[in-house]
């Protein structure tokens, strides 16, 4: 008898646990600029936030790729949002910065403009975006969320880093 109750507790603290991994996370987003637009990445997925650093430049990549970074180690991939974009390109700044993304098991880094910050956004403030596509980066927009009397572009970040450009 006592077996089964040490069973059934452990069976509730496994259930409060995973509903703590799971809330944690739910509906939260590391939003950042490129241009004058705000995006959001989905937060389980970003490892981390570096500074730009010295990039090597891999020959044959696509226009958006500018070569892979060592990070502790680690050799990533990097990926400029804005050329992803095929937004104008600005030369890199103090406020540039690279998000490493983990994505079907493999660390890829993101340079933004800027990051600014972790932001809830409820799910009933978030929709669909338009049916129309007004440009090539909206192809990479999941859904819209509203913050803070602000539009949040959420980025389908399988879309943006493993799609070929059309």
């Amino acid at each position: 008898m006592e077996k089964q109750a040490d069973k059934s507790d452990k069976n509730v603290v496994d259930e409060l646990e995973n509903f703590a991994e799971e809330d944690t996370t739910k509906n939260k987003y590391l939003s950042f600029m490129v241009g004058n637009e705000e995006f959001g990445i989905e937060i389980f997925c970003v490892k981390e936030i570096i500074n730009i650093v010295s990039i090597t430049q891999v020959p044959s990549s696509p226009s958006y790729v500018k070569g892979i970074i060592n990070l502790r180690g680690d050799i990533i991939p990097v990926m400029d949002v804005r050329a992803r974009f095929r937004m104008e390109e600005r030369p890199y700044d103090d406020v540039t910065c690279i998000i490493v993304v983990e994505q079907k098991g493999d660390n890829i880094g993101l340079i933004v403009d800027s990051v600014n910050e972790v932001k809830y956004i409820k799910e009933s403030n978030i929709s669909s975006p338009p049916s129309a596509k007004l440009s090539f980066s909206n192809q990479f927009v999941k859904s819209l969320g509203r913050s803070d009397d602000r539009v949040v572009l959420l980025v389908e970040t399988d879309k943006l880093l493993y799609d070929e450009e059309k």
